[in-house]
């Protein structure tokens, strides 16, 4: 059986692929390269270039592999993107997924692992977050994330589709290698935003609001190593392929660390100053994003090895001062 791993050419698809191929599994990759590297695709996968929207293109794709599952790591994230453009994330996300859907029914491939987000909640009514909480999102990616999420339900019912959706905090960190990590363009994340300052690509970093009501003021969040992602789309995926019935996770360390937090330690990882430049707040921006993971922990046997910030930071900074600029360059 082969996996079939959608925009595996990703930040977190990227490590995801290498951690199938490290257990021996048979992996293609199809990706658009619109935002992925081929430089970030495992050797041991086969890479097949083409866009989820291109129902030819799926339909040739599971007719030459013998697919038994899919991880869908296919679409766009960025935000504060999504609220400017709304059409794009709409077109790509939730025409992308449909098409996908369409393919997997016609071909008879009835498992899927999807890549969510803590976006699909909005402002937490609580912390931490519960997989049951109100889902109210506050930008279109959380929107069309969610909306994608109802997709799967009820082609589900519809089809017998079955699937796991996997809605986790802050992504992080890179492979203890050091071979593949994060690059964005532009970078909208904390960390790499932090390590541009001692990589010389700014003199500064911003904060966004000092006056939120956390123990100094700055906005907390749920960090997660990408390494335990890729764990937990492996665990997720082997549920399913053991007959798991379709399901939703959060994933996270369930620790919140502030803005000031996470600067701190990047100074002491890095041995850099690194200076801080205070502002007011963005919109949009809840003070503390905290995950409840015991569901998937209880249910998918997940444990997240690599919680500490320091040993996150530590492995996003070995990735990018040794690719100040990303990948092939």
């Amino acid at each position: 059986m082969t996996v079939l791993v959608l925009g595996g050419a990703g930040y977190i698809g990227s490590h995801t692929v290498k951690a199938l191929c490290d257990k021996g599994m048979d992996v293609a990759v199809a990706d658009s390269l619109v935002t992925g590297y081929r430089e970030a695709v495992d050797k041991r996968a086969r890479l097949y270039i083409g866009d989820i929207k291109d129902g030819d293109f799926l339909d040739s794709l599971f007719k030459s592999e013998d697919i038994g599952a899919v991880i869908h790591f296919a679409a766009y994230s960025l935000v504060g993107e999504s609220v400017e453009n709304p059409l794009k994330y709409y077109e790509n996300n939730l025409y992308g997924t449909m098409t996908l859907l369409k393919s997997m029914v016609k071909n008879g491939v009835d498992k899927i692992v999807f890549s969510s987000t803590a976006a699909t909640y909005g402002e937490p009514e609580r912390v931490p977050i519960m997989e049951d909480d109100r889902t109210e999102p506050t930008n279109p990616y959380g929107e069309t994330k969610l909306a994608m999420e109802k997709m799967f339900k009820w082609t589900a019912k519809a089809h017998g589709l079955r699937y796991v959706s996997l809605r986790y905090f802050n992504a992080c960190g890179a492979d203890t290698d050091g071979n593949i990590g994060e690059a964005h363009d532009p970078e909208s994340h904390l960390i790499p935003i932090i390590l541009q300052v001692p990589n010389g690509k700014r003199d500064h970093v911003s904060i966004f609001g000092t006056d939120y009501p956390t123990p100094d003021g700055t906005c907390v969040r749920d960090y997660i190593h990408v390494t335990d992602l890729a764990e937990a789309h492996i665990l997720a995926l082997k549920y399913l392929i053991n007959g798991g019935e379709s399901d939703i996770f959060n994933l996270g360390n369930g620790v919140g660390f502030s803005v000031r937090e996470v600067i701190e330690t990047a100074r002491k990882v890095t041995g850099h100053p690194i200076p801080a430049v205070e502002g007011e707040r963005r919109a949009g921006d809840p003070a503390r994003l905290i995950a409840s993971s015991e569901k998937a922990k209880k249910i998918l046997g997940w444990n997240p090895c690599h919680d500490s910030l320091e040993e996150i930071i530590s492995s996003a900074w070995n990735w990018h001062k040794n690719h100040p600029d990303g990948y092939g360059k």
